[in-house]
């Protein structure tokens, strides 16, 4: 077990820092603050962070964290932790490691033990749930779908069945071809395009894939797509559910153990389930 006291701890820490996805007002007070307090700061792209930074007047060594250099990078911010450096980990926009790199310095940092210290912040997944006019909870953030056409319907058929509400990330160059796909193997749900989110044309789509798609050619920037899960639940007879129900109690089940469980089950109410077994001859349980 790797019990980490955030703030027990004066020594080193990696700090994972959002940065605004848009509009620079929203950089946290908290976030500057962290900025200005380490040592080194690890960004994807040391141009467009050293922007960012040259903007709230930073001025801290900068060095790349990238996909194809992960492996080397991770070692060398965890050399600089136990050279007694804090490092701070952002993006170039939004929360490090949601669809940006990050995940194996966290996994070696922490392992090693120091602490991961996660600032509040921008998180376009958040923005775009919360404003989609669809179900808030539960949902699944998947990230970015394949560009490959059948690689995309293979990902999105394992995801046709979840219940929850699905967020994924798209560029504009294949959102058309992106929604064809959704309509294909989800039908034609209820959902939501968040785009340019926090910037002077940010604009919310809702409505239906096949209405979306309608005008998907004409809409640009980085997008957010927030799709209602699978509403569609395979009905369950009360047969089937007298079987399950006999199976539980057989089983060494209480009654009253044997209807949740049987409830949870078939997703009938328990009310029902007791009407089932009320209706049952002793001997037949």
């Amino acid at each position: 077990m790797i019990r980490q006291k955030s703030f027990e701890n004066e020594g080193a820490k990696l700090y994972l820092v959002p940065t605004p996805i848009g509009n620079l007002n929203e950089m946290t007070p908290r976030a500057l603050e962290i900025l200005n307090s380490v040592d080194v700061i690890a960004c994807e792209d040391t141009r467009t962070s050293g922007q960012l930074l040259k903007h709230f007047s930073i001025h801290k060594r900068l060095i790349a964290y990238q996909n194809f250099n992960e492996e080397s990078a991770s070692k060398g911010i965890l050399n600089l932790l136990e050279q007694g450096n804090s490092v701070a980990l952002i993006s170039d926009a939004g929360y490090p490691l949601i669809s940006d790199p990050g995940q194996k310095v966290v996994t070696l940092v922490s392992h090693a033990g120091f602490p991961v210290v996660p600032v509040s912040g921008c998180s376009a997944v958040l923005n775009a749930l919360v404003a989609s006019g669809l179900v808030v909870q539960p949902f699944l953030f998947a990230g970015f779908l394949p560009s490959s056409g059948n690689e995309c319907r293979k990902r999105l058929t394992y995801f046709k069945e979840y219940p929850e509400t699905l967020i994924f990330y798209e560029a504009p160059h294949r959102i058309s071809k992106t929604l064809q796909n959704i309509l294909d193997v989800f039908g034609d749900r209820e959902m939501c395009i968040a785009r340019e989110i926090t910037k002077l044309h940010e604009e919310f789509l809702r409505g239906t894939v096949s209405e979306l798609l309608e005008v998907s050619d004409e809409l640009k920037g980085e997008m957010v797509l927030v799709i209602a899960g699978n509403t569609e639940s395979e009905e369950v007879s009360e047969e089937d559910a007298v079987t399950v129900l006999k199976n539980k109690i057989a089983s060494g089940m209480s009654r009253r153990d044997a209807v949740k469980e049987a409830a949870k089950e078939t997703g009938l109410g328990k009310n029902q389930m007791y009407d089932l077994l009320n209706s049952l001859d002793e001997e037949d349980v």
